[in-house]
């Protein structure tokens, strides 16, 4: 009867061991469908993208930046760090065997459990085994735990592919800002040739009793600005050299070998007219929150299983003895087998804390998902506003550019035919140089607002090139 009372007991343990309690998560994925996107994929994109502006000198920069970024290396070495966590999971899943042995002198009690006449005398005691555990994991709870440890590990890689479109991003947006720099530097050394002609034309008329010193004064106030305009677009075109030398990983040593650029603006890559209907799936940053997720529901499947009986093989082989010469008879062989298992009865809450942990972090992963997918689709529907409305500013730009310049002409043409003053020309003059400025920045813009549409989209990312062993670079 007794023993009836203790077996049922110790069911009525193992059952309320077994009972985890109910967790559920609070926050939803957002369902793709519902977030108005086209009905289109977007148009395929090599992964060389920024080749199509035809620069040999960007490729050579962003090939630099893609080998020797430090940011790249960090996010390879995290990689490395998750893969060996995959290892050590699938490790905990197989059998470990290891090895002792001892050899020490002591003196042996009297008292305990080896009697005399060895008890109470000083001798050697010899003890080398061979042991054996291997977690069965009726549960699941440690394949719960690789599963976690390899949707880490895809996130990783992920993250990684999502650094690199980052980078080369940066780069051909740098270089576009270099094109520009150096188009207004052009620009404003035009204008210098200009207004020096000018400047000389008015000090001869006067010198001819023409005009009066006011109008050399005139000339000279809009060749200063032009010069000025020239300062400010060198030292800018300097600054971004020093910049494209960082996302290269690499020092003062690579100014010198930035030449002028040659940049095609118009010739890059086929760009998307609408939100397209594969936007999420080409996305590495978006994929990997959704690998989050996974990692994230495995790790609360482990913390869940954590409430069930942990059930162990064990194993002994080896050798004991009193004497270093009888620890190799054939007497001092020693072996056993067995089952351990452990069972959770009275943690005080810490597997309900470590579920209710588990669990936030999935609905923290789910909401930075959601975070994202929101933010890529606003992303990328405002950098196709900007491209529609730069397109139209960029033809009212054009035509104000051009009218601007043809006032000019007429103008000059009043001041040497002694019809006006230089004085009235100021105002049209200042009013060209800022047009033809905007009309260089707006192509600029344009040519940036390209590039980010394409990192927006993905780039030329293919996740169908993410293998579950593949290094970092194997999409590239």
């Amino acid at each position: 009867m007794m023993q009836r009372r203790l077996f049922g007991a110790a069911i009525a343990l193992l059952l309320a061991g077994c009972a985890a309690p109910h967790e559920p998560v609070a926050v939803t994925p957002i369902a793709p469908a519902s977030l108005g996107l086209g009905d289109a994929p977007a148009p395929l994109v090599a992964s060389d993208w920024w080749t199509s502006l035809g620069d040999p000198q960007l490729d050579r920069i962003v090939a630099d930046a893609l080998s020797g970024s430090p940011t790249l290396d960090a996010a390879t070495a995290r990689v490395r760090a998750a893969q060996a966590a995959v290892a050590g999971s699938e490790a905990a899943r197989r059998p470990n065997v290891g090895a002792d042995a001892s050899e020490q002198f002591e003196r042996l009690s009297s008292v305990y459990i080896i009697p005399p006449p060895y008890g109470g005398t000083f001798r050697w005691m010899g003890d080398a085994q061979a042991n054996l555990s291997w977690n069965l994991d009726f549960w699941g709870k440690q394949a719960a735990a690789i599963r976690q440890a390899k949707s880490s590990a895809d996130a990783a890689k992920l993250d990684y592919q999502a650094a690199r479109l980052a980078l080369a991003g940066s780069v051909v947006q740098t270089y576009v800002e270099l094109a520009r720099a150096e188009r207004q530097i052009a620009l404003a050394r035009s204008t210098i040739a200009q207004r020096e002609q000018s400047a000389t034309l008015a000090r001869v008329r006067v010198r001819s009793q023409l005009d009066s010193n006011i109008d050399v004064q005139a000339a000279d106030s809009l060749l200063a600005d032009a010069r000025q305009a020239l300062v400010r677009a060198q030292g800018q075109r300097e600054q971004l050299v020093h910049a494209l030398a960082l996302l290269a990983g690499r020092g003062a040593d690579y100014y010198p070998s930035i030449a002028p650029t040659a940049l095609k603006l118009d010739s890059l890559a086929p760009l998307p007219t609408s939100l397209p209907a594969d936007l999420l799936s080409r996305r590495p940053d978006i994929l990997a929150s959704q690998a989050r997720i996974a990692a994230a529901s495995a790790g609360r499947q482990v913390a869940r299983k954590a409430y069930y009986p942990n059930v162990n093989l064990l194993g002994l082989v080896g050798l004991q003895a009193l004497g270093i010469g009888n620890l190799f008879s054939s007497d001092a062989s020693t072996y056993g087998g067995g089952a351990a298992i452990h069972l959770p009865i009275f943690e005080g809450g810490k597997l309900r804390a470590d579920y209710a942990g588990a669990t936030a972090a999935v609905d923290e992963s789910i909401a930075d998902y959601n975070g994202k997918v929101l933010g890529a689709v606003r992303e990328t529907a405002d950098l196709l506003t900007r491209l529609k409305t730069l397109d139209d500013d960029i033809a009212q730009q054009r035509a104000s550019t051009a009218s601007l310049a043809e006032v000019r002409r007429l103008n000059n043409v009043r001041v040497s035919a002694g019809l006006s003053s230089r004085l009235d020309l100021i105002n049209y003059d200042v009013r060209l140089l800022q047009a033809q400025q905007d009309s260089v920045n707006l192509q600029a813009d344009k040519a940036v607002a390209q590039v980010q549409l394409l990192v927006a989209i993905g780039g030329g990312f293919d996740p169908a090139a993410l293998t579950p062993n593949s290094s970092p670079k194997a999409a590239q």
